[in-house]
């Protein structure tokens, strides 16, 4: 995919707040219609690079493409065509969610209906509720909703199901994958690996403002795969036994956690199969099995550093 044609294109962007270098030639390229997610710890440059996008902040070296334009110079033009839902949402408190999101509507020559939105985000039971006394969840959905009153062809959200009960994160992860089957561009930051995994297209881990890796969930779990089987079953299992009757050392098999083993080989037809016939034989159920393939928050904790030595908490705070 050419540059004219990807939704944001990002190009070796450098940015410093003070003596802290926050990205550190930092390069992205997203197409139409793709989830994107960017994880990182805190003080990463996430909120950094997400600002530069949406015009926000100036980057001190780098190009960017935001729909071919320069956030920093075409912001009047950039902006009625993106919807950004910020983490403390920036709403106003003395409204309610329909005078909200009518106003928020009142931006745009062309928006979408405000009272088809309030259902669609599943804030019908608070329309008569104060801003101020919506709970945190529901202000999420106000301001997902807010993002997407200006029909948007690119949107941000920053951690869109904080807060949020399994119901309404639900809802929210089904509202995703819908602005994408309309072609919608999303980019998404969060710390729930879980639905980075479940939603997104390709996933960018950012640290220390360089990027550590890219690409599908599949493929980065895939890539740091590792030899080893693990299984959950009744605690107790003689290990040994087990270890013996599959050929490995006195270490080969071990109770990672009560009723959590790990098996140290190469998860192979065959021995998966001597392994279910051994539990099968001792009497033993299996209640889940997998080989090889790491979580995407294994994968995030192997490639990032969680301890910022020297970081300005402020900046970390805020990045």
């Amino acid at each position: 995919m050419t540059p004219a044609t990807l939704a944001i294109d990002v190009a070796d962007v450098v940015k410093h707040y003070g003596d802290l270098r926050a990205l550190d030639g930092l390069s992205l390229a997203i197409a139409p219609g793709e989830v994107f997610g960017l994880l990182g710890p805190n003080g990463a440059g996430k909120t950094t690079t997400v600002e530069i996008l949406e015009g926000y902040r100036r980057p001190d070296a780098g190009a960017v493409r935001v729909l071919g334009l320069d956030p920093a110079r075409d912001g009047a033009r950039l902006r009625p065509r993106i919807g950004v839902m910020l983490q403390d949402g920036g709403l106003y408190p003395g409204l309610r969610p329909l005078e909200v999101l009518r106003l928020f509507a009142a931006y745009y020559d062309e928006a979408e209906d405000p009272d088809a939105l309030i259902d669609i985000v599943g804030l019908r039971d608070a329309t008569r509720t104060m801003v101020r006394r919506l709970s945190g969840g529901q202000r999420q959905r106000l301001s997902l909703a807010c993002a997407l009153v200006g029909k948007p062809e690119i949107v941000f959200l920053d951690e869109p199901t904080a807060g949020m009960d399994p119901h309404a994160r639900a809802t929210t992860w089904r509202l995703v994958r819908d602005l994408a089957g309309r072609g919608v561009t999303v980019m998404l930051t969060t710390h729930a690996m879980d639905e980075a995994e479940h939603l997104c297209d390709r996933v960018a881990i950012v640290d220390h403002g360089r990027i550590v890796a890219e690409g599908a969930p599949a493929d980065l779990t895939r890539s740091v795969a590792r030899d080893e089987v693990g299984f959950v079953s009744e605690p107790g299992v003689d290990t040994g036994a087990l270890a013996d009757a599959l050929g490995l050392g006195a270490d080969g098999v071990q109770e990672a956690r009560p009723g959590e083993y790990v098996v140290t080989a190469p998860g192979s037809p065959g021995l998966v199969a001597d392994l279910a016939v051994w539990m099968r034989d001792h009497g033993h159920q299996i209640d889940e099995l997998h080989t090889g393939r790491r979580s995407l928050e294994e994968v995030f904790l192997r490639l990032t550093s969680e301890t910022r030595d020297g970081a300005d908490p402020d900046l970390e705070d805020a990045r």
